[in-house]
């Protein structure tokens, strides 16, 4: 039995503030890595790099806002919602893969820094801390409504650091002429960017491999369920995410025969999916829960936990 859902905040929503912030920092990337081919900079590069990070996210998260858009059909009964997901998974292994190389050349760097331009430096960094400033306020304006409008703000404010982090390294390189900053910048930035992606990359593979949705504890679901009046047993419960922001849970419920005659079983229901929503950390808005009679147990195929 399943009864009406309410899937939150469409993904479609505040379009508009990201293919703005998109725009922006597409071409902080294409000037910085404009940049660090004309000063010789890594720091430069790995800050292009950050902005490639960020660049990714705010694509995925247009993608996903607009395919979200799209309707269900019998075939794609979810839409293409998973499209983020697989689309993030991507981005993940490709990021990972820039900020190692990052890490890589800076530390080679650290031993043999070779010349830069410290004026480029500055120009393009400015250019690159204003582009994160416009975005992260187009994106601050939209509010917080989303998951993926505040994953982009948050790493187009990251990313605003590691444009400091470029200013702060011409400035050193200008002052005292010790080359290795531009290195040691670009190691930080590297650092910023692997976490996330990693992170990121946890995140996608839990979604693709159906793990339970993180803070949401099955054992706590279960116990929490047979504490309503009526309910004899919980078994069959999963939880997955079809999506980073739609979690789903399903359970066969096993109730007292008397639901069944007096009629009582609908009610249990709306109790039923008022527990899943409003009780755990993770707020479970579309769940499904199958009604049984006890002597419904013999005809269970295989009984999971």
């Amino acid at each position: 039995m399943t009864h009406g859902h309410d899937h939150g905040a469409s993904a479609g929503q505040h379009r508009g503030a990201l293919l703005t912030a998109l725009a922006i920092t597409t071409a902080v990337l294409v000037t910085g890595v404009v940049g660090a081919a004309l000063t010789g900079s890594l720091a430069l590069l790995a800050d292009a790099g950050h902005a490639l990070t960020d660049a990714g996210g705010l694509l995925v998260a247009v993608v996903a806002a607009t395919l979200a858009l799209r309707p269900a059909t019998a075939r794609r009964t979810w839409g293409l919602r998973r499209a983020e997901v697989l689309g993030a998974t991507l981005q993940a292994a490709v990021l990972l893969a820039v900020g190692l190389v990052v890490v890589v050349e800076g530390v080679r760097r650290l031993v043999d820094p070779p010349p830069v331009l410290t004026g480029g430096m500055v120009v393009y960094g400015v250019v690159g801390l204003v582009g994160n400033l416009a975005a992260f306020a187009v994106l601050r304006r939209a509010g917080a409504g989303s998951l993926n409008l505040r994953a982009a703000t948050l790493e187009v404010a990251v990313d605003g650091i590691g444009s400091l982090g470029v200013l702060l390294a011409a400035l050193v390189i200008a002052t005292t002429g010790w080359l290795q900053a531009d290195a040691v910048v670009s190691l930080l930035i590297g650092a910023l960017i692997v976490p996330r992606t990693v992170l990121l990359l946890r995140e996608t593979v839990d979604v693709l491999l159906e793990s339970t949705p993180r803070g949401l504890d099955l054992d706590e679901v279960r116990e929490h369920l047979l504490r309503l009046p009526h309910v004899l047993g919980v078994h069959d419960l999963h939880a997955t995410s079809v999506a980073s922001d739609l979690p789903v849970l399903t359970a066969h419920v096993v109730l007292d025969e008397s639901c069944f005659n007096d009629g009582h079983a609908p009610a249990m229901l709306d109790d039923l999916q008022r527990c899943a929503s409003q009780h755990f950390p993770v707020r479970v808005v579309h769940s499904t829960f199958q009604l049984e009679s006890a002597a419904h147990a013999d005809h269970e195929h295989e009984v999971h936990a």
